[in-house]
C-alpha cells in the first residue's frame, strides 16, 4: 500500500512527520510531546493537564480572547488532551489555512503567559472538572481502581491531579515545568492531509529551530501491580459498574497484536463473547466490553461491564467464565478470523481521516522510534496465530490474582477471592 510519509530531525530533537492526503482539501495538524502524568513528581500531580489548560489563557501577542476567535476563524476544533505518557494539540482545518493554524498552536507553546489570575482562575475550572468526573461512575471507577491497581505509581495517580496539588501551580512552578519538559527535544510534530512537507519544516525552523537541545530529567519506573479487590458504596447510583483486570503486555511487544484480537474476541464489539452472553442472551447490561490498555512498559486487560446491584454476582461469575473457557478452550479459529477482519477494516477505514493519520504517525514515532507502514501492521494482524493466542491467554489468565473493583448500591455485597480464580 503505497504511503506518503515523509520525516525530518531536527538537531534538537524537535521530529516532524507528514502524511500527504492528495486527494482532500483539510489537513490536520498536532503537537505531541512526550509528557505525560506519569513523567511528574508527585508534588506536580497534574502540571501537564494544567499546562495544557492554561496555555489558552493567552501569550506575549494574543489574549485568550484571541485565541478563541482565531480557532473558531479557521473553523476547526482546537483539541487538547493529556494522558499518563502523552498531552497533544491538534486541529483540522481547510488545507490553506494551515500557516495560520500552524502560528497559532506554536505561539500558544512558546510563549504563554501564565498570568497569576489567569492560573487562578484556570485552577477552579479544573477543580470543577475534577467534580464532574466524581458525577461520572464509570470515569470515576477507573480513576480510584487505577490507584488500587498501580499502588504508589504515577500511572494510578489522577492526570488531573487533585485540588491540592492543582492549587499549588503559580506561574513559578508552571512556567519552571513548561520549560524543562515542554522542550522541542520533547515534540513530535506530526500532520496529515493536503499539506507540502517542506512547508511544514520551513514553519518548525521558525518557531523551533533556535531553541537548544535538552536533557529530559523525567524518570519513569515501571509499576508494580497489584490485585485489589475494591468495593465502593454510592446508594445514589442505579447502577453498579464494575472492572475486572489482568496483567497484559505492553505496547512496545510484539504480541500487542495478538492482545488487541483477543480483547475483541472477548468484549470488542456486537458479536464477542461477552455482549453476546451478557447483554443478548440474558439482558443483564446495556454496557459490556472489554479492551487491551497498553503504556510503554505494561498493560491491562479490563472487562467492564454496568448492571443492576442484584445482578452483579452473576455478571461477574459470566465474565469470569469467559475468562476460564479461553484458557481450557481457546478461541476458535473462526473467532480469531473474525476479530483480524474487524481489526483490519478499523485501520483502512481511518485511513480517510487526516485526524486519525496524524495521531497515528506521532504514535509510532513515540512508541517505536520508526512508522509502521500499514501493510506491515496489517501483515502482523494477519499472521497472529492461535498459538500465539493460547500463549497470551496462560500469561494473562493464568492466575488467582484478578483485580476487581465496583462502584455503586452494593452494601452488603461481599465476593470471595476465589469467585475470580482463573
Amino acid at each position: 500500500m503505497k504511503e506518503n510519509i515523509t520525516e525530518t530531525r531536527f538537531d534538537n530533537g524537535l521530529t516532524i512527520l507528514t502524511d500527504r492526503m492528495p486527494g482532500v482539501r483539510s489537513a490536520t495538524l498536532g503537537f505531541f510531546f512526550r509528557v505525560g502524568s506519569r513523567h511528574e513528581p508527585v508534588e506536580l500531580n497534574g502540571i501537564s493537564h494544567f499546562i495544557e489548560h492554561t496555555v489558552f489563557k493567552g501569550t506575549a501577542k494574543r489574549s485568550a480572547l484571541d485565541i478563541a476567535i482565531e480557532q473558531d476563524r479557521l473553523g476547526g476544533n482546537l483539541d487538547a488532551f493529556t494522558t499518563h505518557e502523552e498531552t497533544g494539540f491538534a486541529i483540522k482545518v481547510i488545507d490553506d489555512q494551515l500557516p495560520q493554524a500552524f502560528d497559532l498552536i506554536a505561539d500558544m507553546l512558546t510563549a504563554p503567559r501564565f498570568d497569576a489570575a489567569d492560573l487562578e482562575s484556570e485552577q477552579r475550572v479544573i477543580i470543577e472538572e475534577m467534580k464532574m468526573v466524581e458525577d461520572s461512575p464509570e470515569e470515576f471507577l477507573g480513576e480510584i481502581f487505577s490507584e488500587a491497581y498501580f499502588p504508589g505509581h504515577p500511572l494510578g495517580m489522577s492526570i488531573a491531579g487533585t485540588p491540592e496539588s492543582v492549587r499549588r501551580f503559580d506561574p513559578e512552578r508552571t512556567r519552571e515545568y513548561h520549560n524543562a519538559a515542554f522542550t522541542p527535544s520533547n515534540l513530535v510534530i506530526a500532520a496529515a492531509g493536503n499539506l507540502e512537507h517542506g512547508q511544514l519544516v520551513d514553519m518548525a525552523r521558525r518557531a523551533f529551530a533556535s531553541s537548544p537541545a535538552t536533557v529530559s530529567a523525567q524518570v519513569t519506573t515501571s509499576p508494580k501491580i497489584a490485585a485489589p479487590i475494591l468495593l465502593r458504596h454510592n446508594a445514589n447510583l442505579e447502577q453498579v459498574h464494575l472492572i475486572l483486570a489482568t496483567p497484559l503486555v505492553s505496547a512496545r511487544d510484539d504480541r500487542r497484536y495478538a492482545a488487541d484480537l483477543l480483547a475483541n474476541v472477548i468484549g470488542g464489539g456486537t458479536s464477542s463473547r461477552l455482549w453476546q452472553k451478557i447483554r443478548e442472551e440474558r439482558g443483564l447490561a446495556y454496557s459490556v466490553g472489554a479492551s487491551a490498555v497498553m503504556y510503554q512498559d505494561c498493560g491491562m486487560f479490563s472487562i467492564f461491564a454496568g448492571t443492576s446491584p442484584g445482578q452483579v454476582g452473576e455478571v461477574v461469575d459470566l465474565a469470569v467464565a469467559e475468562m476460564r473457557d479461553v484458557v481450557n478452550r481457546s478461541i476458535t479459529a473462526g473467532e480469531l478470523d473474525l476479530a483480524k477482519q474487524q481489526t483490519v477494516s478499523s485501520i483502512l477505514l481511518g485511513l480517510e481521516d487526516s485526524a486519525a493519520r496524524a495521531a497515528t504517525l506521532a504514535q509510532s514515532e513515540m512508541l517505536h522510534g520508526r512508522q509502521i507502514a500499514v501493510d506491515e501492521a496489517i501483515a502482523k494482524i494477519n499472521a497472529v496465530t492461535s498459538d500465539e493466542i493460547n500463549a497470551l491467554i496462560a500469561s494473562s489468565f493464568t492466575t488467582d490474582q484478578v483485580a476487581f473493583a465496583a462502584l455503586g448500591d452494593i452494601e452488603g455485597l461481599s465476593l470471595d477471592r476465589k469467585r475470580f480464580a482463573i
